[in-house]
């Protein structure tokens, strides 16, 4: 869509205060025309101010989404008011309304969202058209929801995980039963998924989250996140207090990536990150990620999706194509043809650690996950049910890799061959 966030440099923020006892916010917010340019023509909402709306009517559009958006994340998950300001060592207030500017263009964008570095607000400008999709302008309040939450600005390595984020939180507000409480308050309907599977599915490949220019995947990579907050595998740490964990535990001005604030999380309950990227890699091999509206749009779109990951070596073997070869946290996802009974799998690569999984969905539609230790392994597929291998490059270790500046170190996938016995690619 065109989307963007300005992330400009803050110098060190303070350190993390000491707690203090939270005061309940007002029901009405104080407006602040500081914030942005300002103007003479608005609609106000308790939590937001809509400035050169096009008509009454688009502004209580847009204000009934941004309200339900506001419930959710902030009133019912617990997320950081973007009314608080990312300056203050507190969340007691004052508590100021988000600012909305309809405007008539912007350069390569349907929507941004700039800060005001001295007051520490964000605001958003949404183009005319736009005003009312949802998608674009809970996009965008996913930003200022990160602003608000501090400690990822100014740090670089962070900066295309921002859109991964914002596309997360329009998502999980159109789509999720987390979400459904608030939108059902301001009369707000579910809406569609924003998965791209051609990217997700078709690109797994590509480093987790790429920001390279021309062929990025960070508007595209948020199912990770998705995967994380719903838990479905039940892993200490993941789940829906990941936000807003993923900010309040990032170590601070470390200028560290997010992988690393979530392998914290997860530590003290024995679990290492590359288990949670092998594990979420497989559970797309059908989107068995806790997504309905996400896995019933690949049901209908599976058949034009890119598998072409291997090139056949005869004899059962197979080998990685170069140009296919997972990089840093990316994975191959690769349908197996089987007739029922015994499926056997050795994959061996010689360039860096990986991770294999053979997904088996059954004829009722549940997925049972197969780990395979040092690659090899083997599973029953009975008849009606359906199988994929998965490889993920999963190292040692993680890499404070900056998504918009790929190195070799992230950007050389792994080699591999497989050798498939009771199943062909």
């Amino acid at each position: 869509m065109g989307n963007w966030v300005q992330i400009l440099a803050l110098g060190a923020l303070a350190a993390a205060p000491p707690a203090v006892s939270q005061q309940t916010p007002p029901a009405q917010f104080t407006a602040n025309p500081k914030v942005g340019p300002g103007g003479t023509r608005w609609k106000d909402s308790p939590h937001f101010r809509i400035y050169n709306p096009t008509s009454d009517a688009v502004a209580d559009k847009t204000i009934g989404y941004l309200e339900a958006a506001y419930s959710c994340f902030v009133e019912d998950l617990k997320w950081r008011s973007p009314g608080l300001s990312f300056r203050q060592d507190h969340d007691n207030g004052p508590w100021n309304k988000v600012n909305i500017y309809q405007v008539d263009s912007l350069p390569g964008a349907a929507a941004n969202t700039p800060t005001d570095l001295n007051l520490g607000l964000s605001w958003l400008n949404v183009v005319k058209t736009y005003m009312n999709e949802p998608s674009v302008v809970v996009h965008e309040f996913g930003h200022a929801l990160t602003y608000s939450a501090r400690w990822w600005i100014d740090q670089t390595r962070t900066g295309a995980w921002w859109e991964s984020v914002a596309n997360f939180v329009a998502d999980l507000y159109l789509t999720s039963t987390h979400c459904a409480k608030a939108r059902a308050k301001y009369n707000q309907p579910e809406g569609a998924t924003l998965i791209d599977l051609k990217k997700v599915i078709g690109d797994s490949f590509q480093v987790i989250v790429d920001g390279t220019a021309n062929t990025a995947n960070h508007y595209q990579a948020w199912p990770f996140l998705t995967y994380a907050f719903n838990n479905p595998d039940g892993i200490q740490g993941l789940g829906t207090t990941i936000f807003p964990n993923v900010w309040t535990q990032y170590k601070r001005n470390s200028d560290e990536t997010p992988l690393h604030v979530l392998e914290r999380l997860i530590a003290p309950g024995g679990t290492r990150i590359q288990t949670v990227v092998a594990r979420y890699w497989a559970r797309m091999a059908f989107v068995d990620i806790g997504h309905p509206k996400a896995q019933a749009m690949f049901n209908s779109q599976r058949r034009t999706l890119n598998y072409a990951n291997l090139d056949s070596q005869g004899n059962g073997r197979y080998r990685v194509k170069s140009a296919r070869r997972p990089r840093y946290m990316g994975a191959n996802i690769i349908p197996l043809k089987t007739t029922s009974g015994n499926v056997a799998v050795a994959v061996t690569g010689n360039s860096a650690p990986i991770t294999a999984i053979l997904a088996v969905k059954g004829q009722n539609g549940a997925v049972r996950y197969v780990d395979l230790p040092n690659g090899s392994g083997q599973a029953v597929v009975a008849s009606g049910e359906e199988a994929a291998l998965v490889v993920v490059n999963t190292p040692n270790s993680l890499v404070l890799f900056d998504p918009f500046k790929l190195t070799a170190e992230t950007n050389n996938g792994v080699d591999y061959q497989v050798q498939l016995t009771g199943a062909t690619a």
